[in-house]
């Protein structure tokens, strides 16, 4: 019998074997099996079918993500210090400001310190990230992921280095003034970029609830770093900032508009982000994040009172713990989306039109 098997092995070797085909041999194992003694065992082995809702055998047809806790945190990290960038060259620029285009600088910068730390400890070994700078794949979001962090957190503490050197130079050297500014403006389009590619990174994957929302996930990640980066801003001392209330405004109405379409869309891949732990974690984080500093930021308004300030800083507090939540989150409910067979099963076929 294994002799047989063996040659009609052979003839199918080297040329392409259908669905059919592999059918038909299972079916005649399977009758073959029947046929040696004390073979029950074998046979109710192989009786096991595929299923779409059990997965391949029991077992869940994708891996969840093995991520640990830096990864969420490099997620947050990242994405506030991304948008910091961008409020730090918003305000130098303006002049209105000094001092928010201060701590905002020094907050991007201590997040450009500490998000490589962050990535490398999660991969493992720091050789691992440097080996991802070896090439420059503009197809690959972890490769061009890569490159964004390593110019913003280059550019960013290159800014900080020279706003140093400024200090101690005489006023008036409109070179370095140039090179300040060149830098200034390549540290927000790296932060820019930097607040939003993960979202991109983690949409561009199997994982069913990713991948339905790849077209959201930048948005919603970016506005998320940069509620996340106005309330850290605000809680260190510019809660009074009118133009920072305003962006601050600007992410909380961004945050609902998110939470609002994961609520009205009934995919059932989008089941994680509404049920058990991960869907728990997804409306608190949605919450603190949109609507509770929206309506806080609101009902503060335009008057510097100190009841008003005391309600951005309530705000401010909501928009980071909510940053925080969302990035957990999503982790969280990636690992319980590659649990439902039957919508990793769809995506496939979808894919495969």
């Amino acid at each position: 019998m294994m002799n047989h098997i063996r040659s009609e092995n052979q003839l199918d070797r080297g040329r392409p074997i259908s669905e059919g085909r592999l059918m038909e041999i299972r079916r005649e194992g399977e009758s073959r099996v029947q046929r040696v003694p004390g073979a029950d065992s074998i046979s109710a082995g192989l009786s096991a079918r595929a299923d779409a809702e059990s997965g391949y055998y029991g077992l869940p047809l994708l891996k969840p993500p093995r991520w640990k806790w830096e990864v969420p945190a490099y997620l947050f990290t990242g994405g506030a210090a991304g948008a910091s960038a961008v409020i730090a060259a918003m305000a130098r620029l303006s002049g209105t400001d000094p001092l928010l285009a201060r701590d905002a600088q020094h907050l991007a910068t201590a997040g450009a310190l500490v998000s490589p730390i962050l990535l490398s400890s999660d991969l493992g070994r720091p050789t691992r990230f440097l080996n991802m700078l070896r090439v420059f794949k503009p197809q690959s979001p972890m490769s061009v992921g890569t490159w964004i962090l390593t110019g913003f957190s280059a550019s960013s503490t290159a800014v900080s280095v020279l706003d140093l050197r400024s200090n101690h130079s005489r006023a008036g050297d409109k070179g370095l003034a140039i090179v300040q500014h060149a830098t200034l403006g390549f540290a927000a389009l790296m932060g820019l970029g930097l607040s939003t590619y993960t979202g991109v990174l983690i949409g561009a994957t199997a994982i069913p609830v990713w991948h339905e929302n790849v077209g959201m996930l930048p948005y919603h990640f970016g506005a998320s770093a940069l509620g996340s980066a106005v309330g850290l801003l605000e809680l260190a001392g510019h809660q009074a900032s009118k133009p920072l209330g305003l962006l601050g405004i600007g992410a909380a109405c961004a945050e609902t508009v998110a939470g609002a379409r994961i609520e009205i869309k009934s995919d059932r891949a989008l089941k994680p982000l509404k049920s058990g732990k991960s869907g728990w974690l997804t409306r608190l984080g949605g919450l603190l994040s949109g609507p509770v500093p929206l309506v806080l930021r609101l009902l503060a308004g335009r008057r510097s009172s100190s009841n008003n300030q005391k309600l951005r800083r309530i705000a401010a507090a909501s928009c980071v713990a909510g940053a925080v939540l969302t990035r957990a989150a999503w982790i969280s409910a990636g690992s319980a989306s590659t649990k439902d067979a039957a919508v990793s099963l769809g995506l496939a076929n979808r894919s495969s039109k």
